[in-house]
């Protein structure tokens, strides 16, 4: 048993098909946050299943939803899972030995292993995501804009050597809708930035993407999923673009 105690946080939105998997899946932890956007699916009554504190905050910004989380948290050291990941036994064990002998790291870094539906994807850019789930909150903070949140720490950062299950994909229309949330937040933080749309982010930006995923990141070598993925980016860079131009048509005609 680790020296440390650990709370796992989890943030949530409509997350009915994860949930209780995902809970299940940080059960090593002495503490459980949910931290909900106000779901309007079954996801809290799914969760009130579980022995796990539920918190609700109207959603501004991802960086914001977590560290409200955080500073909730009973235990100096934190696990973030998102609602479609899994942390399998090889990486749970190593959580908890990592944190008998903790040293002098602040957080830790870990890889993702992408899931399309059962295939696991090795090529498309997926096989080199990482990002830093296990830290110190009194060392640790996330920082960044409206999409793109980041943890800023005080100190050094170990690496894991498992991985965590990323069950992103769950069919077309899901990952679609995903995709066009995304699309929505990232669109209103360029406005919010006075960020241009011309004709090259329209029209040249969004091919380039499935190129430079397809192609030169190998996502052909994945068949049909690495095609589908790349179409995806496609899809999602084109529509974050088309809804900036939106937004700038909406503000010169409410003048």
């Amino acid at each position: 048993m680790a020296k440390e105690k650990i709370t796992a946080i989890i943030p949530t939105f409509n997350e009915e098909r994860h949930m209780e998997e995902a809970i299940k899946s940080v059960s090593f932890a002495n503490e459980i946050i949910v931290i909900d956007s106000f779901s309007t699916d079954q996801t809290i009554p799914l969760a009130k299943k579980h022995n796990v504190r539920i918190l609700q905050r109207v959603f501004d910004d991802f960086s914001s939803q977590k560290n409200y989380a955080i500073e909730k948290a009973k235990y100096n050291w934190i696990y973030v899972l998102d609602a479609d990941e899994r942390v399998s036994k090889d990486l749970r064990k190593e959580i908890l030995d990592t944190l008998e002998k903790t040293g002098q790291k602040v957080g830790f870094i870990i890889y993702r292993t992408f899931y399309y539906f059962d295939k696991k994807i090795d090529f498309g850019g997926w096989q080199r995501d990482r990002v830093i789930r296990l830290f110190r909150k009194d060392k640790c903070r996330y920082n960044g804009d409206l999409v793109h949140e980041r943890i800023d720490f005080d100190g050094e950062a170990g690496v894991l050597e498992n991985k965590i299950t990323h069950y992103s994909y769950n069919g077309f229309d899901h990952y679609n809708n995903k995709l066009d949330h995304y699309a929505s937040l990232k669109a209103q933080s360029l406005y919010d930035k006075r960020k241009s749309v011309n004709l090259f982010h329209l029209f040249i930006k969004p091919p380039v993407r499935f190129f430079i995923d397809y192609i030169l990141k190998l996502g052909i070598l994945d068949g049909k999923p690495g095609l589908i993925l790349a179409k995806h980016q496609y899809y999602g860079v084109k529509a974050r673009y088309t809804k900036l131009k939106q937004l700038y048509r909406d503000e010169k005609t409410s003048k």
